[in-house]
């Protein structure tokens, strides 16, 4: 019998491109100055910009507060398939 995956609550505040607090974090897979990946309920997240930080981080309750000069914010599509097409993703992520 195939398990669904049930989405729990996801939700993306930005103030000012300068905060942004994050909830449904499942995990968060890379950061730096530049760069957040996060992934979420709704798939993976990315936050591009500058002098990013993570403030506060709370894996049990799923929540991220960033911030730092927001530029961009991006979402893909989370694959539960590992393999050849993960390995694609993250190619393509890196380029």
């Amino acid at each position: 019998m195939e398990e669904q995956r049930i989405a729990k609550a996801h939700k993306l505040v930005v103030n000012n491109r300068k905060t942004s607090m994050v909830t449904g974090v499942l995990d968060v897979l890379s950061f730096d100055l530049n760069e957040i990946l996060l992934e979420t309920e709704q798939g993976m997240l990315m936050v591009k910009g500058t002098d990013l930080h993570v403030n506060r981080l709370s894996v049990e309750k799923g929540e991220v507060d960033l911030s730092g000069n927001i530029d961009s914010i991006a979402y893909s599509s989370s694959t539960a398939q590992t393999g050849k097409q993960g390995e694609n993703f993250f190619s393509r992520l890196f380029r």
